[in-house]
């Protein structure tokens, strides 16, 4: 990789004073901080060395291969791997619960605050992809948009869901006061600006779709324009970038199963970036593409294998049956609920449904939900797991990361 092959942020030292003071004294007695500019981005070319260049275009053209055969056909497939991405790209923030809690903030059942947070993350990325292949645009307004479905319902962040930041904010170091820090981003006057720039670069044509949604990525933590929330809304905003330019047109590959098994790898590629050097946070990117991808075959053909399993389980079910229509719709939904059922099957009473299932062995019933039960399909939720750690072991694998 080139010692730099994009333009390195500048600093600059500015004012500073706590609003309320608190914390130890240094941090009350802070008067300057030295803030990150990053680079104006919109028309800014990128030149990579053929190994990084020729990874992109591989990573690319497999996702593509398995969008064609698979995205249209299985939308369980989808709905798994959006799960997944979401689940550890909040691992990432040390954000965790378990699947049948999560799947209970889905339903929108009472939930412990991290599932809740989990199923917004979900809610958040499945709008910027969704607006990004309606509209084949990355906008300032959806994004906005996406942080308010992440924190609209957090008691203490829904003042400022779907809002740009107006104060300083800043990366690692202490609670208090940008000090010791990793990283402190933009002042806040300038963080419309920077994000206007990075949509002109994200809207752009002419870059390899994998390069151009790193880049982005990095270019938003960079950024850091909202208080919080910005690596889960960073982390959709590659799969926009990647939905919009018709790298996937159906599919959402779980790349943050990928970097969430190097965590501190990853942090340091965006560290790179903001020295010059997108290479690393590209390479990055591409395998974790690769890998999420191949292990995604695996995952579409053990969808396949249990809805069959299933069918056999069930005694065949009349295909238009109410059963038959539960056991697809269990690919999709491994976590439900008898409205959730009634629903989206147009049934007056789909309990009976659920129940033959259940004797089945095809669903069990969710523990501490006897007021509003709740139904898992272990199988499917085993897979979302699974998926899970295959790539997180495959990622361990690869020597990628910082030079």
């Amino acid at each position: 990789m080139t010692d730099t092959d994009w333009a390195p942020h500048t600093y600059v030292t500015r004012p500073y004073r706590q609003r309320i003071p608190r914390g130890p004294r240094a941090d009350r007695m802070l008067r300057e901080v030295t803030v990150a500019l990053p680079p104006h981005i919109a028309d800014l070319d990128l030149a990579l060395e053929r190994p990084v260049a020729a990874m992109t275009t591989a990573s690319a053209g497999a996702l593509r291969h398995l969008d064609l055969v698979h995205g249209r056909t299985m939308a369980g497939l989808n709905h798994l791997q959006l799960r997944t991405e979401a689940i550890d790209s909040s691992k990432i923030e040390h954000v965790e619960a378990s699947l049948a809690d999560y799947g209970r903030a889905l339903l929108g059942i009472g939930a412990n605050a991290s599932a809740v947070s989990m199923a917004s993350a979900t809610q958040a990325m499945e709008r910027l992809i969704r607006e990004a292949d309606t509209t084949r645009k990355i906008t300032s307004d959806a994004i906005l948009r996406a942080h308010g479905d992440l924190f609209g319902r957090h008691p203490d962040e829904a003042a400022t869901a779907g809002r740009f930041r107006t104060v300083q904010n800043w990366v690692g170091g202490s609670d208090y006061a940008p000090r010791d820090t990793l990283h402190v981003p933009p002042p806040p006057e300038t963080v419309v600006d920077y994000i206007e720039d990075l949509v002109a670069f994200a809207n752009r044509d002419d870059l390899a779709p994998i390069a151009q949604a790193a880049i982005a990525h990095a270019q938003f933590e960079s950024i850091h324009p909202f208080i919080d929330g910005n690596g889960r809304i960073g982390r959709a905003l590659i799969h926009a970038v990647l939905r919009r330019r018709r790298a996937s047109r159906h599919l959402a590959v779980p790349i943050a199963s990928a970097l969430v098994a190097h965590r501190d790898r990853y942090f340091a590629a965006l560290g790179d970036y903001r020295a010059g050097t997108a290479a690393t946070i590209i390479a990055m990117l591409a395998a974790s593409t690769t890998i999420a991808t191949t292990e995604s075959w695996k995952t579409a053909e053990a969808l396949d294998g249990i809805r069959r399993g299933w069918g056999g389980a069930a005694g065949d079910p009349r295909p238009g049956s109410a059963t038959y229509r539960l056991l697809d719709l269990l690919t999709e939904e491994p976590i439900l609920n008898a409205p959730l059922v009634a629903e989206r099957l147009r049934l007056e009473d789909a309990t009976e449904t659920i129940e033959a299932l259940e004797r089945a062995g095809v669903l069990v019933g969710a523990k501490r939900s006897r007021r509003s039960p709740v139904w898992l399909a272990p199988a499917v939720l085993g897979e979302v797991e699974d998926l899970s750690a295959r790539i997180q072991h495959q990622a361990r694998q690869l020597p990628y990361g910082p030079r």
